[in-house]
């Protein structure tokens, strides 16, 4: 009891607040998103989200490389489709040829170690901007299944270390997995996208990808049929746990910071990494803030992913990445 106790001795200078630290950020922590498009010479601004680009597949091997270099080593890649190549039925998704599986032969070309994950949905290359194939103004899920499975093996036909399903549709985990196993990659990894909500801070990201739902009708105005409902919680350890046991080797909760209890709930029920994905509205509310000079920028950014780190993640998905890299010097 006090004075006996007096807890501001550990915090009485930096050098004790950083010997008795409980949560460190480092470079290992985090998978870059990167975005792709097709074309030459292309390092495209996304407005929504400054500072932030697509990459052209030549500006996309530089990147990688300049990205080994500060110590990123796990990338999350993105594909930005042209329009006449988007249908109902996400067939461009399974070409062999697409840009995604080009962007993964670029990766690993120009850095043979860098952990390649790549997004398995069909909202880019779908014409109506959804996850999955719609009939009667319905997102049918074992339809939608079918193409996501064909295109999770497609990639890792294409060299990706893991595929990584942010579709949310019942089942697909398992139809992945069966599928990689009867192809023989064994080894290649899903990284589950187990708990994704139907959120509002995606907004920059389907700018960056053009992958809104479009309001037409007969189509669905939002994602929540398939999405989970930001009110829920106990649905996120249950998802989670029917994506383990279908075979998922990491899960995720999406968003972040709005999300932390979710974390720390699924990290104390399960016994595989969790992964978080700090979305592209937490980065463009900071990026905004800060361009207003109403928060310190730096202090913002560490301290967010601090608090995500804390919560349970053992992986940050994030735009900030480089920006962590510069601030820890």
């Amino acid at each position: 009891m006090y004075p006996i106790i007096r807890n501001r001795r550990l915090r009485s200078n930096e050098a004790i607040r950083a010997l008795v630290r409980e949560t460190i950020v480092s470079p290992d922590d985090f998978l870059v998103p990167l975005f792709v498009v097709e074309g030459k010479g292309i390092k495209d601004e996304i407005p929504s989200m400054p500072n932030y680009f697509r990459y052209s597949l030549d500006l996309l091997e530089k990147e990688v490389k300049e990205l080994w270099k500060m110590g990123l080593k796990s990338v999350l890649l993105f594909a930005k489709v042209e329009d006449h190549l988007k249908d109902n039925k996400g067939t461009e998704a399974v070409n062999p040829n697409g840009l995604m599986q080009r962007a993964v032969k670029t990766v690993k070309n120009a850095c043979p170690g860098m952990l390649v994950m790549t997004d398995v949905a069909l909202d880019p290359y779908s014409s109506y901007g959804h996850d999955g194939i719609i009939e009667d103004g319905i997102v049918l899920n074992d339809e939608s299944v079918e193409v996501l499975t064909e295109m999770s093996v497609s990639h890792a036909e294409a060299g990706a270390d893991f595929v990584a399903p942010s579709d949310m549709m019942d089942g697909r985990i398992l139809s992945i997995r069966e599928a990689l196993e009867d192809d023989g990659f064994y080894n290649t990894g899903i990284m589950s996208y187990s708990a994704k909500y139907a959120s509002a801070f995606y907004g920059p990201f389907r700018d960056a990808l053009d992958s809104a739902p479009v309001d037409i009708k007969n189509v669905p105005k939002d994602k929540k049929t398939y999405q989970m409902d930001y009110a829920n919680r106990f649905e996120a350890i249950r998802e989670t746990e029917l994506d383990i046991d279908e075979g998922a080797d990491i899960v995720m909760v999406k968003p972040g910071l709005c999300y932390l209890d979710i974390v720390r709930e699924i990290k104390n029920e399960v016994d595989v990494p969790v992964a978080v994905y700090q979305v592209s509205g937490e980065y463009a509310m900071v990026k905004a803030a800060a361009e207003k000079g109403w928060v310190d920028h730096d202090a913002v950014v560490m301290e967010q992913l601090t608090a995500i780190k804390r919560a349970g993640a053992n992986i940050i998905a994030s735009y900030f990445a480089k920006d962590v890299i510069r601030i820890l010097g």
